[in-house]
């Protein structure tokens, strides 16, 4: 775990961890990860680790704003915002 935390700050990640005992937190994170690994990470055929980390921006820009997401009934966060607004 240690190697794990000193390799991603390396790469200027901000190592967070879940709650200890907090199994609910641990299995968001845990969905988010394979459905990201799933939908951008494995679609796209890049040669190494360096090249998937130049996508990430873009990649999370598009998770947050067009991906359809399971918790909002398969809408987008653009989608759900929307709708909300047409409401109020």
């Amino acid at each position: 775990a240690d190697s794990t935390r000193t390799f991603a700050t390396s790469l200027g990640f901000i190592v967070c961890t879940t709650p200890v005992r907090s199994p609910e937190s641990n299995g968001m994170a845990e969905s988010f990860v394979k459905t990201f690994k799933r939908d951008y990470v494995y679609v796209n055929d890049l040669p190494d680790a360096v090249s998937v980390m130049e996508k990430l921006t873009e990649w999370m820009e598009d998770y947050n704003n067009w991906h359809p997401h399971k918790g909002l009934k398969m809408q987008s966060p653009r989608e759900y915002r929307s709708s909300l607004l047409a409401i109020n």
